[in-house]
């Protein structure tokens, strides 16, 4: 292993065992390059590191300090309750902000899993989730306009799926098949998530029906930041 990883590996034990407190000033690249007997320039490389991972921030001219993650958020990746109301029932400071919406061209996998035919009209509507100012996870729905008529009116104000499915008149829903894999944030999403490119997202892809007729209400695609989350599944 590296100069550079051991010294960052060090650190992070460091700082997750509470030697360095959140907010505190971690010890200059001179100071760690003389303590552990390493060029300057590795000490400089492995705070880039773990200014890319989240561990810490600097301050021009004043230095790097230990950032103050935010606890871990229990979730659960299952269930039939929206996450707004899995945020709210966590006592979380939680808000919901519709980010894009717009009539998509057609996509092959979409249609075929709404059950649609190609001349219907499907729309994308995005939501940024936001927990006490912090941007964690980023839900994107895909519903046809033959399920929902006034889909393209209504849209842009949406911010919680479920509570519109219920003024749609549907109550009660169900998950169909579900896939967790891992991806690395585009450029997009690093500035609207607020993550570097070295913290992977979670991505659930699912589609939601409606319980009694079986209805395809939409697929579901939600990335999340793996350095906010605890899943339980």
């Amino acid at each position: 292993m590296s100069e550079k990883m051991l010294l960052v590996d060090e650190l992070i034990t460091q700082i997750k065992e509470g030697k360095y407190k959140p907010n505190e000033k971690l010890p200059s690249e001179n100071e760690l390059a003389d303590q552990y007997r390493i060029p300057r320039m590795v000490v400089r490389k492995a705070y880039e590191q773990l200014q890319d991972l989240g561990f810490i921030f600097s301050k021009q001219g004043r230095g790097s300090y230990v950032q103050n993650r935010k606890q871990q958020i229990p979730l659960i990746l299952t269930g039939n309750i929206s996450f707004s109301e899995k945020m709210n029932e966590l006592g979380f400071d939680f808000r919901s902000q519709n980010v894009c919406f717009e009539k998509i061209t057609y996509e092959s996998d979409i249609y075929h899993s709404l059950k649609v035919n190609l001349q219907d009209e499907v729309y994308r509507i995005s939501r940024l989730r936001i927990v006490d100012g912090c941007p964690i996870a980023l839900h994107t729905s895909y519903a046809a306009k033959s399920v929902f008529p006034q889909i393209d009116r209504d849209g842009p104000g949406i911010t919680s799926i479920f509570h519109y499915y219920k003024t749609q008149g549907y109550k009660e829903f169900t998950s169909g098949q579900s896939q967790l894999s891992v991806v690395f944030p585009n450029e997009s999403e690093r500035k609207i998530l607020q993550c570097s490119n070295l913290i992977p997202l979670l991505l659930l892809e699912s589609l939601c029906m409606d319980k009694e007729t079986g209805t395809v209400l939409e697929v579901s695609r939600i990335k999340y930041r793996s350095d906010c989350f605890t899943y339980l599944i």
